[in-house]
């Protein structure tokens, strides 16, 4: 894992739920569990600052890291994304967006196609993304900033089920998802039990559970989340997600004590 991936999984599964803010002393022995040495670690977090992901302040000789209100709602986003799946029953409709984008705006172009994706739709066709889920909200906000690009949203319904799996099918690589996911579950099954990750010493406890969100958050951003009633029979993204979610409950027993008495003792 990369520093930076470190510090943002840190933040997002840990710091974020205690107040958003630690100082360098703490971060220090925090990221020293994952081999990252404290220059580096300097180096990772004053880039990240210039980013906008932090302000900083001083307390005493120390400084203090706080995330900012937009890496607030970031973190917030992709921890949404990645821990609640599947909670929503389908009404049948697809929310759909049209957009136009001149030919000399590619970069626009590929910034309304990364903010689409994000949101969880798929490419119908170049330039009509669609989605089972009511986002046209979020997607208009998110495409308000495109000054260059004309935009329309629809609810639309399919001719039947059959029509909406093949919709699914051509908004998404769906095969090649679930053999990924295939890969996944024989690898979080392959993980000692619960009681056993509870049991792990706080350090351990939290190097393991920050690798299990990096193996794992990856999928939510490839996969839309879709109503069982588009998946293909069988499908292994569930299991995948509960096996993720008991392990990642589990190694928090003993990773999430360690990291508030880290912080408690540079407080001190």
């Amino acid at each position: 894992m990369k520093p930076r991936s470190v510090v943002v999984d840190l933040f997002g599964d840990h710091l974020r739920d205690l107040g958003g803010a630690a100082r360098m002393q703490a971060l220090g022995e925090l990221l020293g569990v994952f081999g990252i040495g404290e220059s580096t670690a300097r180096v990772v977090l004053s880039r990240m600052r210039r980013e906008g992901w932090f302000t900083t302040r001083r307390e005493g000789r120390q400084t203090v890291y706080e995330l900012t209100e937009r890496s607030r709602r970031l973190l917030d986003e992709g921890r949404s994304r990645i821990l609640d799946r599947g909670t929503a029953e389908w009404d049948g409709e697809w929310r759909m967006v049209l957009y136009t984008v001149p030919e000399a705006e590619r970069g626009e172009r590929e910034r309304v196609r990364r903010s689409l994706a994000w949101l969880g739709f798929g490419p119908l066709a170049p330039s009509v993304w669609t989605s089972p889920h009511p986002r046209l909200e979020a997607a208009a906000e998110a495409l308000a900033g495109t000054s260059a690009t004309r935009v329309e949203l629809l609810t639309a319904r399919s001719g039947g089920r059959d029509a909406d799996r093949r919709m699914a099918a051509r908004c998404w690589d769906l095969d090649t998802l679930g053999r990924d996911y295939a890969e996944l579950v024989a690898e979080l099954e392959g993980l000692p039990p619960a009681a056993e990750l509870a049991a792990l010493p706080g350090p351990e406890a939290l190097r393991r559970r920050i690798e299990l969100i990096y193996t794992y958050r990856h999928f939510p951003f490839r996969d839309p989340d879709l109503p069982a009633e588009l998946l293909p029979e069988g499908w292994p993204g569930s299991r995948a997600h509960a096996l993720f979610l008991a392990a990642h409950e589990a190694l928090g027993a003993a990773a999430d004590p360690y990291v508030r008495e880290v912080l408690a003792r540079h407080t001190a």
